[in-house]
C-alpha cells in the first residue's frame, strides 16, 4: 500500500511517517515550514495552492491518504487546505483519514459522542468545523478523526507548554477540560483507520478528561519537577471566548479499534 501522508514534518504526521514505514507500508510525505521528516520520501506542498495539491496526489497516486494540515489562526490553511486534499483524494480514488479536533465543539459537562455536529465559538474551532464539513461534501467515505491535546516527548508542543508552566514562563488553565492522547496511540489508530471502511467523525483520544492545570501537574511528575512552581490561571477574562469543558466519548473507539487508546495519567506515569 501507498500512503501520503500531508503535514508528514508535524508532531503527529511524523509518527504517522514513522510507524507505517515500520510496519512495511511505502510512506511519502509532505512538508511546507521546516524540512523533509527524516527517512521518509516528501515532497514540498503548500497546501492553500488547490492545483499543486492535485497534481501531487496525481503524481504519488497514493492508495489512501492521512490529511493533517493546519495552522493556529489561518483559515486558508486549515479549512482550505483540508478541502483541498479531499477534492484531489476523490479524484485518483484514495480512501481518505482526516484529522479533526475537540476545538469545533462548544464545551459543556457532557461528553460529546462521535456524531454530534460542531458548534465552534473561536476561529480555529470554526476552521476545523468548516473542515469537516468540506471533507465530508466532497467524500463522504473520508473519517473524520476527532481528537484533543496530543501528548509526547519533551519537544511536543503540549509537553513543552506545561514545561513552560512549570517554569513560570507560561499558565495553564485550571477549567479548562480535555482528553489528552498520546501521540502513538493516535497514529496507531489513524494507521488502523485507513484500512477500515468506517466513515464520518469517530472521537480518538484519552479516556481520561483532566484539566491543563492537572495535565501540569503529570508531566511534572514524570519530568521530576516539583508542582508547586506550576503557574495557573482561568480562562474567564484570558481573552476572546474558547471552549472550557470539552469531553469526548471514546466508546465507539474503544470498541472497535484493536489500538489501545490510554488516558494522560497512565501516559506520563510510565
Amino acid at each position: 500500500m501507498r500512503l501520503l501522508v500531508v503535514g508528514a514534518s508535524g508532531h503527529l504526521g511524523g509518527q504517522v511517517c514513522r510507524r507505517g514505514r515500520d510496519a512495511g507500508v511505502q510512506v511519502v510525505g509532505t512538508y511546507h515550514r521546516g524540512g523533509p521528516p527524516p527517512g521518509v520520501p516528501s515532497h514540498r506542498l503548500d497546501v492553500t495552492d488547490r492545483e499543486a495539491v492535485r497534481r501531487l496526489v496525481t503524481q504519488v497516486r497514493p492508495d489512501a491518504v492521512v490529511s493533517t494540515p493546519y495552522r493556529y489562526g489561518d483559515w486558508t490553511v486549515t479549512a482550505d487546505g483540508a478541502a483541498h486534499v479531499a477534492l484531489a483524494c476523490a479524484e485518483v480514488g484514495a480512501r481518505l483519514v482526516h484529522l479533526s479536533s475537540d476545538a469545533l465543539h462548544a464545551g459543556r459537562p457532557e461528553p460529546y459522542a462521535d456524531h454530534e455536529p460542531p458548534t465552534p465559538i473561536f476561529p480555529y474551532g470554526a476552521a476545523k468545523a468548516a473542515a469537516e464539513t468540506a471533507v465530508s461534501a466532497v467524500d463522504p467515505g473520508a473519517v473524520l478523526v476527532r481528537t484533543s491535546l496530543i501528548l509526547g516527548d519533551a519537544d511536543s508542543p503540549q509537553i513543552r507548554l506545561c514545561l513552560d508552566a512549570l517554569a513560570g514562563r507560561a499558565a495553564l488553565y485550571t477549567d479548562e477540560i480535555r482528553c489528552p492522547v498520546d501521540v502513538g496511540d493516535l497514529a496507531d489508530a489513524v494507521l488502523e483507520l485507513v484500512g477500515t471502511d468506517h466513515a464520518g467523525p469517530l472521537n480518538v483520544a484519552g479516556p481520561q478528561p483532566v484539566s491543563r492545570a492537572d495535565l501540569g501537574r503529570l508531566v511534572a511528575g514524570r519530568f521530576g519537577l516539583d508542582p508547586a512552581g506550576l503557574a495557573t490561571t482561568t480562562s474567564a477574562g484570558s481573552g476572546p471566548p474558547r471552549p472550557v469543558e470539552v469531553r469526548l466519548d471514546v466508546s465507539r473507539a474503544v470498541t472497535e479499534l484493536r489500538t489501545r487508546l490510554r488516558g494522560a495519567g497512565e501516559v506520563l506515569g510510565g
